[in-house]
């Protein structure tokens, strides 16, 4: 319960010193260059999605257009969160910037040097410690959730196989703290993309995106709000997770065998 508690309260005082951005001309000025940096990246990564490799996507409608979305996927490389982003949101995030998503990245990657750091920034990633929780992390989700869109990967870790792992209860404090309509989203292909490992994706490749109903949470939502309530509620979308997945990969036996 200690990992919720005082969420709220501090959340706006972190992300306030995350975004050192003092002042509201100074927020003005973020969001614009935030809206053309992401829009511009997620039109040139769509080329590379959709002309470049295959992509196809299994129910967008499930997602909606409402904010306080949570998006939780498997994870299977380091930039699993533009295709699933793109297939939920693209390219109505032109015109209703507040689907742009938030996702988490590692600092270690993603915010190494200046120039990816700013790009990072810009393209709305959540800055994460590795090794550790990261409560920080966590306090920026919640401040942000409500009024947009976040994907998170609950296994907490790429997978070198391919196959959907276990899921770690972080992703579930989070839904606690703010009510999201949660949706499972399972996706393959990405580790034929980017494997662990390689520095540059690859093209000619087919990625599969299934986007599944909201769950239903509310016998968990009004348990008291722990860590074993969260890691419940993340092993329930777990499942829903792995469904999904099995179903991609019998699309794909099954259209390999009419090849």
């Amino acid at each position: 319960m200690g990992d919720i508690l005082g969420i709220k309260k501090h959340s706006r005082r972190v992300a306030a010193q995350a975004r050192g951005r003092p002042g509201w001309f100074s927020n003005i000025i973020w969001h614009i260059n935030s809206y053309l940096v992401t829009n511009i990246t997620v039109t040139l990564a769509w080329i590379f999605f959709h002309i470049f490799n295959r992509t196809t996507v299994i129910g967008r409608k499930h997602v909606g257009d409402d904010p306080n979305t949570l998006l939780l996927s498997n994870h299977q490389s380091m930039i699993d969160s533009m295709p699933v982003g793109l297939g939920a949101f693209f390219p109505k995030s032109w015109i209703r910037p507040y689907l742009v998503p938030w996702h988490p990245a590692a600092r270690e990657n993603f915010f190494k040097n200046r120039l990816i750091a700013w790009w990072s920034t810009h393209t709305r990633c959540i800055p994460v410690r590795p090794g550790r929780r990261d409560l920080h992390a966590l306090h920026k989700m919640v401040e942000v959730l409500p009024k947009g869109a976040i994907i998170l990967f609950p296994e907490g870790t790429r997978s070198r196989s391919g196959d959907v792992g276990n899921g770690r209860p972080g992703a579930g404090l989070l839904a606690l703290a703010t009510k999201p309509r949660v949706i499972p989203v399972a996706i393959d292909g990405m580790q034929d993309v980017l494997p662990i490992g390689r520095t540059f994706p690859k093209i000619g490749q087919h990625i599969y995106i299934k986007y599944g109903r909201p769950i239903d949470y509310s016998d968990l939502a009004s348990q008291p709000r722990t860590r074993e309530t969260a890691q419940a509620l993340v092993d329930k979308v777990m499942v829903e997770i792995r469904a999904q997945h099995e179903a991609i990969r019998r699309l794909r036996r099954k259209k390999h065998r009419r090849a």
